[in-house]
């Protein structure tokens, strides 16, 4: 299987700061694939490179065969990436369809409205609820939610849990399973190893700017060891 996405060589500078120092990876189509780490390891840095949004950068990033580390930022959005940041950045007095509606579509295949409503039924609840009045959680699901009407066919996802309760969790997880089923691709930062663990299919362990350990789910028992001593879970 050729891989949608590979990342060769990847160095990153925010200013003067070097941030990645060769960050080599690929995800093959439909693969959820996990990024684990301490915090400031380069995680989120790496999904941002990829995207396009740190510019500072040498090395290769090819999606769909297409070498996209050159591209703007929008042409990386309609070549059929699209990156769901730790923030969200939920627009505060658009209400959840008008955020909903604000991206283009870049492709065919995004999905519709009733799609995103029975993926999500607490937007469906909300729909008329300006972005002030959502929950972290509710939050969450509507950046996710935003990003697969646009037709994306890699969805980068930045902590996706974080300060989320167990619940809100155990929802995302199940959302992430369906698209999984639907086909989409998707590279997780997580720091919550259990939840990524009934997620991916296959994980990079990333420490100081590098890649230094990359295993499927079936090795995990093999690598708890390790996971306890570098991200002290």
């Amino acid at each position: 299987m050729n891989a949608l996405l590979n990342v060769a060589d990847l160095h990153a500078w925010y200013g003067e700061s070097h941030v990645l120092h060769g960050v080599s990876m690929h995800v093959d189509p439909g693969e959820t694939v996990c990024i684990l780490g301490r915090n400031g390891m380069g995680k989120t840095t790496t999904l941002r490179s990829i995207m396009g949004i740190v510019r500072k950068r040498t090395g290769r990033i090819e999606f769909a065969g297409q070498d996209v580390m050159a591209m703007p930022l929008h042409r990386t959005a309609r070549a059929g990436l699209g990156f769901v940041p730790e923030e969200r950045g939920i627009f505060a007095t658009l209400s959840v369809d008008e955020n909903l509606m604000l991206p283009p579509v870049v492709a065919p295949g995004g999905m519709t409205l009733d799609e995103i409503h029975r993926l999500f039924p607490n937007l469906l609840e909300r729909r008329h609820s300006p972005g002030t009045k959502l929950s972290g959680g509710e939050q969450q699901m509507l950046a996710m939610a935003r990003i697969l009407r646009t037709g994306a066919r890699c969805l980068l996802l930045d902590e996706p849990t974080e300060g989320l309760a167990p619940v809100i969790i155990e929802a995302i997880g199940n959302v992430l399973r369906e698209l999984k089923a639907r086909g989409m691709t998707v590279v997780l930062v997580e720091q919550n190893f259990r939840f990524a663990s009934r997620v991916a299919d296959r994980f990079y362990v990333m420490d100081h700017g590098v890649m230094t350990q990359e295993f499927p789910v079936a090795d995990l028992e093999s690598r708890m060891g390790m996971l306890h001593e570098t991200l002290g879970v």
